[in-house]
Parts: C-alpha cells; sequence; structure tokens
C-alpha cells in the first residue's frame, strides 16, 4: 500500500517517557521465554524502525537484564537519555498467555525519571510509566510542560493493578488526556474504566468524551475488527482490520501506536507550535493513512511471537 508510506521532508523527532523492562512470557503449555519489552519501549523501537529519530528516557539497571536491553534499543536505532541506567534492579512483566494466545500480566517494576533533555519534538508517553508513583508525578508535569509549545501523544494501556479503584483510574487518566494532542486507547481499555461492556457507539461516546478534555484525535482499537477514530473535525471513522493468523497480542498495541505516530510525522502533523496547529486543523486522508499505518503494524505484530514491531520495508 505505497499510499502508506509518503514522507514529508522533515518528520520531528520523538521523545518517548516511559518503562523498559523484561517480559517474561509463559505459554498456555508451561513454557517460558524471556523478551525485551515495556510500551513505551515497544514504541520507541517501532518508531526507531519505521525510520523516525527518537529517545527514550527510562529506568533501568546495569544487570543482565539491563544489557540485552541496551543492546536490543541500540540495534534498533533508540538512543537512551542520560541517567535513564540508574535503577537497581531492570524490571519484568510476566506474561501469561491463554489457549487463544491473549495475555494477562503481572509486574517487578521500580519507575522513576531521570532528568529530562529539552523535547526535540514530540512527546509521546503511557501505560505503567505515565501513571505509576513516584515518576507517573514527573512525567505529568512534563506532558502539560511540552503541551504549551509540542505535540503530546499518549496511551493509557490501562494496567487495574496499578490503582486502588476505577475512579483513581478515571481521574488519573483524564489527567493526562487532557495534556494530549492525540491519545489511543483499546476498547479493553475503556471497558474497564466504564466498568462494563461498550457497543461501537458507546466506544465512540467515550472517545468525544476525551475530545472534549483537549485531544483532537482520538483513537481506539477493536482488536482484529479494526480502529474507531475521532478526528479533528469531530467526524467518526471506522477502519477495518487484517485477516491474520495470531500467534499472540503481545505488543500488538505498541505497535498500532507506532504506527499511528509515524504515519502523523511523516505527515508533518507532530512537532512543534507549527505541526500542533496543523494538527489542529487537519481534515481526512492524512490522519485515516496513518490509522491504516497502524493498523498495518499492528497486524504485523501479532502474527509473530512477543513485541516485534515492523520495518518501514515491512509494511
Amino acid at each position: 500500500m505505497p499510499g502508506l508510506l509518503r514522507r514529508s521532508p522533515a518528520p520531528a523527532s520523538t521523545l518517548v517517557i516511559g518503562e523498559s523492562l523484561v517480559d517474561i512470557v509463559v505459554g498456555a503449555d508451561g513454557a517460558r521465554e524471556e523478551h525485551v519489552g515495556g510500551s513505551p519501549l515497544n514504541v520507541a523501537v517501532g518508531l526507531a524502525r519505521l525510520g523516525h529519530p527518537v529517545r527514550l528516557a527510562t529506568h533501568l539497571a546495569r544487570d543482565a537484564r539491563g544489557a540485552v536491553i541496551g543492546e536490543h534499543l541500540a540495534d534498533a536505532g533508540v538512543v537512551l537519555t542520560p541517567g535513564s541506567d540508574s535503577a537497581l534492579d531492570t524490571s519484568t512483566a510476566t506474561a501469561t498467555l491463554d489457549a487463544a494466545g491473549s495475555a494477562s500480566y503481572s509486574f517487578d517494576i521500580a519507575w522513576r525519571v531521570p532528568e529530562l533533555p529539552d523535547v526535540p519534538g514530540h512527546l509521546h508517553t503511557g501505560s505503567i510509566g505515565a501513571i505509576m508513583r513516584p515518576g507517573g508525578v514527573d512525567v505529568l508535569s512534563a506532558m502539560a510542560g511540552a503541551a504549551r509549545s509540542h505535540t503530546v501523544s499518549y496511551d493509557p494501556n490501562v494496567r487495574p493493578d496499578l490503582f486502588p479503584d476505577r475512579e483513581t483510574a478515571i481521574t488519573e487518566v483524564e489527567r493526562r488526556v487532557a495534556v494530549s494532542d492525540v491519545v489511543k486507547a483499546s476498547d479493553e481499555d475503556l471497558e474497564w474504566l466504564a466498568g462494563r461492556p461498550l457497543d461501537d457507539d458507546e466506544l465512540a461516546d467515550q472517545l468525544r468524551s476525551w475530545r472534549a478534555l483537549g485531544p483532537v484525535l482520538a483513537v481506539c482499537t477493536l482488536g482484529p475488527r479494526g480502529a474507531l477514530a475521532i478526528l479533528p473535525s469531530g467526524r467518526l471513522v471506522t477502519l477495518p482490520g487484517r485477516a491474520v493468523e495470531v500467534v499472540d497480542t503481545v505488543g500488538a498495541g505498541d505497535s498500532f501506536m507506532s504506527g499511528l505516530l509515524s504515519g502523523l510525522l511523516d505527515a508533518g502533523l507532530l512537532g512543534g507550535a507549527d505541526a500542533k496547529t496543523r494538527l489542529r486543523r487537519s481534515r481526512g486522508q492524512a490522519l485515516t493513512s496513518a490509522v491504516e499505518r497502524a493498523i498495518a503494524a499492528a497486524s504485523f505484530t501479532v502474527a509473530r511471537a512477543g513485541a516485534q514491531p515492523p520495518s518501514r520495508a515491512d509494511l
């Protein structure tokens, strides 16, 4: 699909803030494998593989697992910001797969934000690192500061175990939604926050309520069915998924996020103040093409074991 791969002359660089960890994947048969993971790390790697300059501010240790993460980032072309290797131990997340390949998670994570560089163009954050204290408070402050003159994106990637109750989760997520230009959530995220199953009309209503807080583009993934998006014009679009044989869903949402950001970066809709204005005024094809790229990226990932985002050539 050549239309997905058009690039603007000078896409902005991206600073990603959030956790990096080792995913311990336990298969339905009990077999264990370790993969580099962490939602923000996966997004950073996905952006780099799609040809975008990206830095990652994270919290890992100078231990064996930290070294594996460092090599993984270097191989992808992601640059670690200074101070990102100051943790005592590298964090882990255990993903237990069911017979259908869906993952449930448990975590052993410590999270602090290193001293942050100036935002070079676009700022992205999400998941555990955006919320978990003490680092989550600093992330929210960084988002609010960057939002004055740069675009900001946020993927809640909700982890219920991080919150004492649903009301706290809603409050914390909406604080971060309110200082973002682009938000992406899964149907499972929105249903957990609502406390009940939601049909597509109700999912769209939730996206509209988030847009009323400040973002101009709000997207909800629907698993194999594709995605819903509320555009800056307020128009709802529904884009279909792709038929693929699913190996597992680990990292699928992160690949979707990196594909979405890649499309927006290539269209010149993410970056500094000018890009922020262009995003708010944008209509139509550039936005839907970005969502189509996101769907293509996620489809690539679910067809492989672990969080493996595509390269530009793979799309």
